[in-house]
């Protein structure tokens, strides 16, 4: 028997075949949902029984306004929306059907791409599929952004009363009441403080990217912790600035489609383009950020004409790129250093150390912080790293709680040493250092440090080896910092399986300078780098004595 080809499932393969234009992370996602919906997945399947009681809903329900006004839902949703509405909603347990995979959904989009809509038509699919007396809340940055949820639902609800039984909703100010279930959906003004003691069933955060704060979403989140099928949307552009709640959402949910993070219960469509350079000229950007647009060409010509405004009047272009592009555009300021896809593609399954002549450098931040040790040689043009993350044993659980990477599965991994109490034990790490020649058979050439955090360390390590101070500057660090990006993208740089130290890149931020030298910026990075640092640090080293062939180094004299 032939399966029904569902709207989702269309989109999904379009995506996934390069039909439809969309980012890697889109792509992650759909190849994520396709594989469950083929039955691939052991734990979760699409409860195709629920989908058929959606198809029933959303086929009698008539759109309120807009170019599609009069038509059924279900014909006029886009494919994007049909995607979030079915794996959000029928993604199950396969023993349990009544039971969601998924807790958390993320939909980063750009502006007019119908995200207020689709979750209007959630709002109302989950009024009949919740149980009784559920409730319903919508967080924002102010009241008026929080109702506009309420907005969205009005018309929908005043438009088809001849589908509703008589008085089904009771629609005030304040609420919107489902009379059969009880159910009701309250939008929230904006507060710092008075969101706690609330017991959503679902909630809905949107424009998150203005939130000053995660307080709204956390308090939400808290609320939730008695409710056995709970469920929270969290909808946003981009907004100008790189610190702010929906950024870090983002970067949670590209490192659990990354594999960074074991997290099954996200959904996420992150509709941001790959590539940020070239908004002027690459019409793929606009395609990556508004997957509306590519179903309605009337849109997608209005986004062209958008995008000439931009480049001929400057004053446009923070606008554009931010709400219709989903780039964060402050000038020339913080981007991603490697991407991981990159990273992971240098992944060797073994590196025989033995006999090699390498260069260590060191991170050694503050006590109570991570610090790495990286060892790096050279074969054949190829750049060959080790490293090793030290964290204070007293705070594993707290570190991996707030950092959500999972610590005590990186030291059983060998690629992390918890010593000290609340507070590294530097003792440990220069013995690590000393050790090296032992343990995996290397000749160390030079160790390079940073002199702020390792000058008590280097004066020790000075008396048998080589030591050499690095200045943290961006005039220095540029050359080893661009050297390794290079041989990253072109895959001569090779590493061993270390978890650790590709959440490292996958946080790295880097920043230029006015002269244009790049270095990784720690206050920028979205979590640890240290194992990018040391690394950049082992590789300075490497280019100065073999690539440049012109030892040159200060040596410091302890």
């Amino acid at each position: 028997m032939t399966k029904v080809k569902h709207p989702a499932v269309a989109y999904a393969e379009g995506v996934c075949r390069g039909e439809i234009k969309a980012p890697r992370y889109v792509i992650l996602q759909c190849t994520d949902f396709l594989r469950t919906y083929k039955g691939e997945n052991k734990k979760y399947i699409i409860n195709e029984n629920l989908l058929d009681k959606i198809y029933k809903i959303l086929k009698v329900i008539k759109m309120a306004k807009g170019p599609k006004a009069g038509k059924s839902i279900y014909s006029a949703l886009a494919g994007y929306q049909w995607l979030l509405i079915t794996a959000v909603l029928c993604t199950v347990h396969r023993k349990d059907k009544r039971m969601r995979r998924y807790q958390t959904a993320v939909l980063e989009i750009c502006r007019k791409n119908g995200k207020t809509f689709v979750v209007a038509v959630l709002f109302i699919l989950l009024f009949y599929l919740e149980p009784a007396y559920s409730r319903f809340f919508s967080v924002a940055p102010d009241g008026a952004l929080a109702r506009e949820i309420k907005e969205a639902l009005e018309p929908l609800l005043a438009t088809n009363t001849e589908v509703f039984e008589e008085n089904e909703f009771k629609v005030l100010r304040d609420y919107i009441l489902h009379n059969p279930t009880k159910t009701k959906y309250t939008p929230l003004n904006y507060s710092t403080s008075r969101m706690d003691g609330k017991e959503p069933n679902v909630f809905i955060a949107d424009e998150v990217g203005a939130l000053p704060t995660s307080y709204p979403v956390e308090a939400m989140r808290s609320g939730q912790l008695l409710i056995r099928n709970k469920l929270g949307f969290i909808i946003s552009t981009k907004y100008p600035t790189a610190d702010n709640p929906l950024e870090d959402e983002v970067d949670n949910a590209k490192k659990i489609l990354d594999g960074l993070i074991d997290d099954e219960t996200v959904f996420a469509l992150l509709y941001e383009p790959d590539n940020i350079k070239d908004w002027a000229t690459d019409d793929l950007i606009l395609a990556h950020g508004n997957p509306l647009a590519l179903e309605l060409p009337e849109v997608w010509d209005e986004l062209l004409l958008k995008r000439q405004r931009a480049i001929n009047r400057e004053k446009l272009r923070e606008n554009f790129l931010t709400k219709h592009c989903n780039i964060i555009y402050q000038g020339a300021g913080t981007e991603t250093y490697i991407p991981i896809d990159q990273v992971k593609a240098c992944k060797t399954d073994h590196i025989d150390w033995t006999g090699r002549e390498v260069y260590v450098g060191v991170d050694l931040a503050m006590t109570n912080d991570n610090c790495s040790v990286t060892m790096s040689a050279e074969e054949d043009g190829a750049i060959l790293s080790h490293t090793m993350t030290f964290i204070p044993e007293g705070r594993i659980d707290e570190k991996s709680e707030f950092e959500k990477f999972d610590y005590r599965a990186a030291i059983a991994a060998g690629t992390c040493i918890a010593c000290g109490d609340m507070t590294v034990d530097y003792g440990v790490i220069e013995d690590y250092v000393f050790n090296l020649e032992e343990s995996k058979g290397v000749v160390i050439h030079a160790i390079g440090y940073d002199r702020y955090n390792a000058l008590s360390s280097a004066q020790k390590w000075d008396k048998k080896y080589t030591t050499v101070e690095i200045r943290q500057h961006s005039d220095t660090l540029h050359p080893p910092t661009k050297l390794l990006a290079e041989k990253v993208a072109n895959r001569e740089w090779h590493y061993e399986e270390n978890r650790l130290l590709e959440t490292n890149f996958e946080n790295a931020k880097c920043t230029y300078d006015t002269n244009m030298n790049r270095y990784i910026n720690k206050k920028k990075s979205n979590g640890k780098v240290d194992g990018v640092v040391s690394t950049i640090n082992s590789v300075y080293l490497l280019q100065q004595d073999i690539i440049f062939d012109d030892i040159d180094f200060f040596v410091q004299v302890c």
